[in-house]
């Protein structure tokens, strides 16, 4: 396929850009509707963006991993070992970012590491990696797929056998918050849900590994068929089996991202095929590659950095403190961010349209940025 890089490229930038759009709002109180995750279960718009990137991530590889055939097993495990190992502790770093806190005295005290979140968004992506490439290394393609199927089935099967009875898909009663909890710690979770529970968590990153793996594979028959209807037209019926196979699975096995069920696997991974073959169809047959493809174009040259840059300049926001009234006229200290949201966002577009634009104003920004970048072909690769 001619252009499949810059299909890749579109498809891959789309997903960051609407990551770091849904990972900065102006108000977290105030979240643009469709940019809110579901409650539990169920998906919503934003509950798509992480498992299309993981497919992205997937299809990337089938470009990629070819080239160590017949290669020896070191380099192979030593590419892709690295590799996980930098992705993984550049999360980490990003969890700890920027070391220091304010205490309840409003006085910077460093960040110790024995409460320190272990996992996160990276280094998901890095586990799910090396999973998924150890799986395609040893078992070969089909055996991969095999063994995707198993992990699915396997992980409902665990869901059930070592959940609680009766309720074994719920917060409290689902599995794998008493593993990671007695693997990392309790003081090592993420407590957003206002208990210790981990969505990255470890049990979880199962499943979330055969989102790879379907990538890749997707990926894989792409570049055997190149562009041709047929290739086109399995990848959508595909696409729809996958969607119509998770919602039947649904009836028993809820579509939930945050403990990233069998179900969830389908579905998203059907809605992400039919997606990028809508996109190959748009680039490559139809030739409409204008200019909201090169929007999304720059974003998926630098995916990961511009991630990480996202992130740190949100963490920045909070370090810079200032004096502020909240509209009753008490006095409030605001991070740098949430004074830019009440006094240049919200006034103007009212709390939620302002979330949302503050929100597109950052991603304005950062496409700025991989726009230079991309135009002084400068690629940071991980």
């Amino acid at each position: 396929m001619s252009n499949r890089f810059s299909s890749l490229d579109v498809f891959r930038g789309a997903t960051v850009a609407l990551m770091i759009l849904v990972n900065n709002p102006g108000s977290w109180a105030h979240i643009y509707p469709p940019l809110a995750h579901a409650p539990w279960h169920g998906a919503t718009p934003t509950d798509l963006v992480f498992p299309f990137f993981l497919f992205a991530v997937g299809n990337a590889m089938a470009f990629v991993l070819p080239r160590f055939e017949g290669s020896p097993a070191s380099a192979f495990w030593g590419k892709v070992g690295y590799r996980a190992f930098l992705i993984f502790s550049i999360g980490l770093l990003l969890n700890w970012f920027p070391f220091v806190r304010y205490d309840a005295d409003g006085v910077l005290v460093a960040k110790t590491f024995d409460r320190l979140r272990l996992l996160g968004v990276l280094q998901r992506i890095a586990l799910c990696y090396f999973l998924a490439a150890a799986a395609i290394r040893l078992l070969g393609d089909r055996g991969a797929a095999y063994a995707s199927v198993a992990t699915l089935l396997g992980y409902w099967g665990l869901c059930l056998a070592l959940g609680s009875p009766g309720d074994p898909y719920s917060l409290e009663g689902w599995f794998g918050t008493s593993f990671d909890k007695s693997l990392l710690g309790e003081d090592h979770l993420y407590r957003g849900e206002g208990v210790p529970f981990d969505p990255e968590g470890l049990m979880s990153t199962l499943p979330a590994a055969v989102q790879v793996v379907i990538g890749y594979l997707v990926g894989r028959y792409i570049v055997r068929k190149g562009p041709q209807w047929e290739m086109l037209g399995n990848l959508f019926a595909f696409a729809l089996l996958l969607i119509f196979a998770g919602f039947c699975w649904h009836l028993a096995f809820p579509i939930n991202k945050k403990i990233w069920t069998s179900s969830y696997v389908l579905y998203t991974s059907g809605l992400a095929m039919a997606t990028l073959g809508f996109t190959i169809w748009l680039i490559e047959f139809q030739g409409k590659a204008g200019a909201w493809c090169r929007f999304f174009h720059v974003f998926g040259r630098n995916p990961l950095f511009i991630f990480v840059l996202s992130g740190v300049v949100a963490k920045c926001y909070a370090l810079f403190r200032i004096a502020d009234t909240t509209s009753e006229g008490k006095p409030v200290i605001r991070g740098l961010g949430a004074w830019m949201y009440e006094h240049l966002f919200a006034p103007a577009f009212g709390p939620i349209n302002g979330s949302l634009l503050y929100a597109v104003a950052h991603i304005t920004v950062f496409w700025a940025v991989c726009h230079w970048l991309d135009r002084k072909k400068i690629y940071i690769r991980v």
